[in-house]
């Protein structure tokens, strides 16, 4: 997502902040908000959500209390919000986190955390929509999700702390160039080098190219570049993957 150009960015993200206790979706509300001129830093927080979402329209679902959810409403950013907001998270979360292209957060393999990024660059505002499995129990899980999904089982009472964080490393990485962005990113890309498939093909992951999309090498030799859609594992002898 484009820049809109200089923009009021001034003030620490989480500043002003609107908490609901259950809410449909936080990105929603800070869509409003950002549509009647919340400034920059503006944070949607929920214990719970009715009608949460993640990428490509999936729900994004947990249960009450036990999931940090939350969405920041931009006014400048750089050119790979995306990543920056990527790169933030996993660097703020305990453990040894990954990054799945383009923004899922990986605990060991297995994803604790997802990002949203909507906006209106013509309008002058983008939303950082952040949802981690900080509390959630392993039977919480959906069983179709118990093999994929991960959670960094704390307490319900970290979710402020593990906010604080995020939003501390937030408000660095977007301050911080496209460059060193991609460079961070790029350090823990956890698809380089493993064999992917996609809507229209397969082949090898071989990182990001300078704008922030994904590199894929394909048996012939040909070089694709992706920048958006869902990418999945390639497991070997080519059966879907439930990644």
């Amino acid at each position: 997502m484009p820049s809109p150009g200089p923009g009021d960015s001034d003030g620490p993200l989480g500043h002003p902040r609107a908490h609901f206790r259950r809410t449909d979706s936080t990105n929603d509300r800070a869509r409003s908000l950002a549509e009647a001129g919340a400034p920059h830093g503006t944070t949607v927080t929920a214990a719970e959500q009715t009608a949460g979402r993640g990428r490509q329209g999936r729900r994004w679902t947990a249960p009450a209390g036990r999931a940090l959810l939350a969405s920041v409403i931009l006014r400048s950013w750089p050119r790979v919000a995306p990543l920056a907001a990527g790169v933030a998270v996993a660097q703020a979360l305990p453990g040894s986190t990954a990054l799945k292209w383009p923004n899922d957060v990986l605990l060991d393999g297995r994803k604790v955390a997802g990002i949203l990024v909507e906006g209106r660059p013509q309008e002058g505002w983008a939303i950082v929509g952040v949802g981690v499995n900080l509390a959630v129990r392993p039977e919480d899980f959906p069983a179709e999700l118990r093999e994929t999904a991960a959670t960094l089982a704390l307490e319900p009472g970290a979710v402020e702390p593990v906010l604080g964080d995020i939003l501390g490393e937030l408000g660095t990485w977007l301050d911080r160039t496209p460059d060193e962005i991609l460079a961070a990113y790029r350090q823990i890309d956890w698809l380089h080098g493993r064999d992917v498939r996609w809507a229209s093909g397969q082949g090898r992951a071989a990182g990001l190219d300078d704008e922030g999309r994904l590199l894929v090498e394909s048996s012939d030799g040909d070089t694709v570049a992706l920048d958006a859609g869902e990418v999945h594992l390639q497991p070997a002898g080519g059966h879907s993957s439930t990644e």
